[in-house]
């Protein structure tokens, strides 16, 4: 498997980096073992995780398979949403930070992370104040670097210069949503990370299992997140989406290949991608997502693969031609 480099940061790290949200969900710790096992033979080293997945079992058991070789795993984890009634317990105040990370290493069973991301944006804690306790918490050796998730590319490019202005350590990886049918991150959040020279995990790059080869127009299956979850329904249900996806499963055939390693590999060949992150509920999908580095993506497969699905509008919001002297 390929490396990269993590942004400004000389971490190196495999091409895919491996999430961890089924881990004591729809993965129990055995099968969940069977999975780090294999991401790791297949070269993988990156592992993403949050405290709020499994309700905090995907850390345990985590923690659980690094700690023999701790040293040679890049691991992140996440701080934003509730992890219990206490009303503290969330947002990106000092207090729900230090409490979250310090419960994080626990389970975890490690002195500190790689990257500790935000997991969204905290409308109600000035953002001087989360930049500073991520500052503190690098100074103190519990984290290498600060990461964020979910946040627009304003907000990101806001907290870079309050960083910047006051000698704190910067965010050096960013978090996106990005798949051939959820294309936004290239309006903003791509080029701004390819211009701060950040790294870039980006998550659901087969869009909730919509772009598997399992959903098509008139083809539903009984089971997945799609299905079961109804954020991810809303998230990806619409007709154009479905329609996309239906089109994308009949390239990936004429190709003889099977669609979700096809998806992984086009998130993959963007300039700005460090790494998609695959996630799997059993050993049977985890094969398949790891066959994408086996996918030589080629410029034309890849421009054919992008007119599927619509570019988005720039930031601007003027996408016709501009020619003669406008203003």
């Amino acid at each position: 498997m390929n490396v990269k480099t993590v942004g400004k940061t000389g971490i190196t790290v495999s091409e895919l980096a491996f999430g961890t949200m089924s881990f004591g969900s729809t993965a129990d710790k055995a099968e969940s073992e069977k999975m780090f096992h294999a991401a790791v033979e297949k070269g993988i080293n990156f592992f993403d995780s949050a405290n709020v997945y499994g309700n905090g079992q995907a850390e345990l058991f985590l923690g659980e398979f690094i700690k023999k070789e701790r040293q040679k795993y890049v691991v992140t984890s996440k701080v934003y949403w509730p992890t219990s009634e206490d009303p503290n317990g969330k947002g990106l105040s000092k207090k729900n930070l230090f409490k979250s990370l310090d419960d994080t290493l626990l389970r975890l069973g490690t002195d500190y992370l790689d990257f500790y991301f935000v997991h969204d944006f905290d409308h109600n804690t000035p953002m001087e104040t989360t930049l500073e306790a991520l500052d503190q918490l690098v100074k103190a050796g519990k984290i290498l670097h600060p990461a964020v998730s979910n946040w627009s590319a304003w907000q990101i490019e806001k907290a870079l210069g309050i960083q910047a202005k006051n000698g704190y350590s910067p965010f050096e990886l960013m978090e996106p949503m990005y798949n051939l049918v959820k294309r936004q991150a290239e309006v903003e959040l791509l080029p701004m990370a390819q211009a701060e020279k950040m790294g870039v995990i980006s998550y659901s790059p087969l869009g909730g299992g919509l772009l598997t080869g399992k959903y098509g127009e008139t083809k539903r299956p009984v089971s997945g997140r799609l299905v079961e979850d109804q954020r991810y329904a809303q998230r990806y249900g619409e007709k154009t989406n479905v329609k996309i996806a239906a089109e994308f499963t009949q390239f990936a055939k004429k190709l003889g290949v099977h669609p979700a390693p096809l998806a992984i590999a086009w998130v993959n060949y963007h300039q700005g991608i460090t790494a998609p992150i695959i996630g799997a509920r059993n050993m049977e999908q985890l094969a398949v997502s790891l066959e994408a580095v086996n996918f030589e993506m080629t410029e034309e497969f890849y421009q054919e693969l992008s007119k599927l699905s619509p570019s988005p509008q720039p930031a601007t919001d003027r996408g016709e031609i501009l020619t003669g002297n406008w203003k």
